[in-house]
């Protein structure tokens, strides 16, 4: 049994696909097939099921599973144990970003960037995903660290959180929607306004959408989600053409209105937005991934009582939350100054 035999079936496990598995690998696919069909060989036991669309794990290839990753696992512990020696950090660190995330508040290619100068030797992947997809994959340790929208008052089972964003929700409308004279300063109107309305949204799976359901649910009525999209520019740009109101965390007034918005603020309890730095309970892996979320946790310090305002683009890609108060973290587009990298 070799080491890239159990690389290669673990891959392809995790992509559920020999060829996505062969470009993640940087080998050809064939090669890929062939080292797994070398180690069901050698265990006698069939462990992927290759017949539907997607690749899946037999009830063999579930049990094997565990024991395959814990071997990779101690090889790498082996070699880092041995880069500590010469004070040299090697090894992957797996990101993941909420949808929106890397834009204007957050310079996460300036926090990559100086890390990635301060450990040339350690491989960085980042990936963009909705919240609970990603909440799963900190769990489950196929990511290390992940910036995603929180749902709860309390983290979810296995992972710890560090709270950077909180922001009440609001809803932003054309100038002329009927809700548009709630418009300003002091006045409110009940969630239940928007019962009836062709609403803007994040897609399902994103916190942002699941804080909206809920506090629709909570109101008494089903929210009716017209248009959705990953991309929280996009949707601001529908609600500016009066195709919906946009529930969104709520930005500052004259950026809102420099893009052609209103500002309608809801009446307490007010649902809110949230983003927390997520790593596993008992803490990232391996040391590569440990010295990343130190750097993070300094550039995206807990949020502090201050009021909550910002660019549209910039906080409308933000997660979720409950009720609760208003708090904001400090942008990272200062990250080199702050961190003195």
């Amino acid at each position: 049994m070799e080491l890239r035999q159990l690389r290669y079936f673990l891959t392809v496990v995790e992509e559920a696909n020999f060829t996505r598995a062969a470009v993640v690998l940087h080998v050809a696919q064939p090669g890929v097939s062939a080292q797994v069909r070398r180690l069901e060989r050698e265990l006698g036991q069939r462990l992927l099921d290759r017949s539907g669309r997607s690749v899946t794990v037999t009830e063999a290839g579930a049990a094997v599973l565990p024991y395959a990753r814990a071997a990779l696992a101690a090889v790498d512990g082996m070699r880092q144990t041995a880069d500590e020696f010469t004070g040299l950090l090697r090894g992957r660190v797996t990101i993941g970003l909420v949808s929106g995330a890397a834009t204007h508040e957050y310079d996460m290619a300036s926090v990559l960037a100086d890390f990635h100068d301060a450990h040339p030797h350690v491989e960085i992947a980042l990936t963009e995903d909705a919240s609970d997809r990603m909440l799963a994959s900190v769990r489950e340790g196929r990511l290390d660290i992940a910036l995603a929208g929180l749902t709860d008052g309390a983290p979810p089972q296995g992972v710890t959180w560090q709270l950077v964003i909180d922001e009440p929700l609001a809803a932003l409308v054309a100038v002329d929607d009927p809700l548009a004279r709630h418009a300003e300063p002091g006045r409110t109107v009940p969630l239940a306004a928007l019962a009836d309305r062709p609403l803007i949204s994040l897609p399902r799976g994103t916190g942002l959408r699941a804080v909206l359901e809920r506090a629709c649910a909570r109101a008494g009525f089903a929210p009716r989600v017209a248009f959705e999209a990953a991309a929280p520019d996009l949707l601001v740009q529908l609600a500016v053409r009066g195709l919906g109101v946009a529930v969104f965390p709520a930005p500052g007034a004259e950026a809102a209105a420099a893009r052609g918005l209103r500002v309608v603020r809801f009446e307490e309890p007010c649902p809110r937005g949230r983003i927390g730095l997520v790593w596993r309970s008992d803490g990232p892996a391996s040391p590569a991934a440990r010295a990343f979320l130190a750097r993070l946790r300094v550039a995206l310090p807990p949020c502090e009582d201050t009021a909550a305002t910002g660019d549209i683009a910039a906080v409308a890609g933000i997660g979720d939350g409950e009720e609760g108060p208003a708090r904001v973290s400090t942008p990272l587009r200062n990250q080199r100054e702050h961190n003195g990298s």
